[in-house]
């Protein structure tokens, strides 16, 4: 069976209008900043339905999972978690993040009761002379990072990188790291939303105040390193069809690019979901006979266990499993 996801979305101040206009996210939002495609999140659940069905409409998914069973909907894998393992993001910064980090699951756990949070960045699309900032330029101390982020030094502490589409990034915790302005990416992540900001460019939030900093504890987590893991895990690996891609892996997730000019064959076994998240072009995916027709920013899911589907087209396609 293929399910299409509904996503939640987010507005913020740095937040663009491409995930409106660009990947067509329907929101009565001013900014569609992020787009929460596959969430369990407290904060912002995403809804699933079948794909191409008018029926009821599309349900919670922690309601879905509920109903249908955490193993039989998730997979042995993602059912041994004790709370869903991952959140996948479609973000449009259409100026610069703030500078910040994230803690591992022990620092999480111990200070603020939740999990850490490990991330992969996809550079869907950016604009000509677009940069990340991703951990530091040299050797620093503490007192001289905590310094450069209370003077407005910070940036210039930072290692700058450009972009290009489908460059990928891996942010361990305690990575310092921003998205730069003019860049569109799907960050698949841990299942947190736990941020430490050490440097906001001084700008105000909706209460007309500045937006808080988290001095103390970024610098408690922080690692004062250069960037240690650019690119890709894994070679390429060419078949008559598509090229393959092993993007990341950890412990949560693990994320892999299919590189579409003719058909891909994938399968769901019943240790781990498929999550397909088309990033470029058009494709056909189709599973026991049903079809569903996938434009860039469109995610789907298939349930652990689903055996053999087909993605048929010339496109760019995420598959997130765990």
């Amino acid at each position: 069976m293929i399910y299409s996801l509904y996503p939640v979305l987010k507005d913020a101040i740095w937040g663009g209008e491409k995930l409106k206009t660009v990947y067509g996210k329907k929101t009565p939002l001013p900014r569609a900043a992020e787009s929460w495609e596959l969430s369990c999140h407290p904060d912002g659940v995403s809804s699933i339905g079948v794909a191409g069905f008018d029926g009821s409409g599309p349900v919670p998914l922690t309601e879905f999972i509920r109903i249908r069973g955490r193993s039989e909907v998730l997979g042995s894998r993602p059912a041994a978690f004790a709370s869903f393992p991952v959140l996948v993001k479609l973000i449009d910064a259409a100026k610069d993040l703030s500078i910040q980090v994230h803690p591992d699951d022990r620092y999480a756990m111990r200070e603020e009761g939740a999990s850490g949070k490990t991330e992969m960045w996809y550079i869907v699309d950016c604009e000509e002379g677009a940069s990340i900032l991703l951990g530091f330029n040299g050797a620093y101390t503490r007192e001289e990072v905590r310094e450069a982020a209370l003077n407005g030094s910070l940036p210039d502490l930072c290692c700058r990188i450009p972009v290009h589409k489908g460059d990928v990034f891996w942010l361990n915790p305690g990575t310092l790291h921003a998205i730069g302005g003019g860049i569109t990416l799907a960050e698949i992540q841990q299942n947190s939303s736990l941020t430490y900001r050490l440097y906001d460019y001084g700008r105000l939030g909706a209460d007309g105040r500045p937006r808080p900093l988290h001095l103390d504890r970024a610098l408690d987590v922080l690692k004062i390193e250069k960037p240690a893991r650019l690119g890709p895990i894994g070679r390429k690996e060419y078949h008559q069809g598509y090229v393959r891609t092993l993007l990341g892996s950890c412990h949560y997730f693990t994320v892999s690019e299919i590189d579409l000019t003719g058909t891909y064959m994938g399968f769901a076994t019943p240790l781990s979901f498929h999550c397909l998240t088309a990033a470029e072009g058009n494709l056909l995916i189709e599973n026991e006979g049903q079809r569903a027709e996938a434009a860039p920013g469109m995610s789907f899911f298939i349930p652990a266990g689903a055996g053999a589907y087909t993605l048929r087209g010339r496109a760019k396609v995420l598959i997130t499993t765990i």
